[in-house]
């Protein structure tokens, strides 16, 4: 009898996503005694990351075929999925506006859309270049 397919998507879809979750606490953890201001600058940071590995990992597969495409569920879906924060960012963005901070919520909303699409482009550059 062989291995279910979709098992093992499952299987590496979940320990990506712990992976990932794990990753971007500890993003969070390291950023707080650096940075204590309301702007919600870990998700920020983040999400940055999380855009530009995705961009890379995105080419390595599915252009480049350098890393299997049996990777794609663990690092695209699994791993970078939980780790970025589009969520909590969209969730701190309307906490924003409904403190009144409504500059500090269009400057988190651009700073997070903005960087995110430059990471992607910034990783996928870096996948084609390689």
């Amino acid at each position: 009898m062989g291995e279910n397919p979709i098992v093992g998507q499952l299987v590496a879809i979940a320990c990506g996503g712990a992976v990932g979750a794990l990753g971007r606490f500890g993003i969070q953890h390291w950023l707080a005694p650096i940075y204590s201001g309301r702007f919600p600058l870990a998700i920020l940071v983040t999400n940055s990351i999380g855009s530009l590995l995705i961009g890379l990992a995105y080419v390595l597969i599915e252009e480049r075929g350098i890393l299997p495409a049996s990777w794609r569920p663990f690092l695209i879906v699994g791993l970078l999925g939980a780790f970025t924060t589009f969520s909590t960012f969209s969730l701190d963005s309307i906490r924003l506006v409904e403190q009144g901070e409504w500059l500090m919520a269009l400057g988190n909303v651009f700073s997070n859309v903005f960087v995110s699409l430059l990471g992607v482009s910034v990783g996928l550059y870096i996948g084609r270049w390689l």
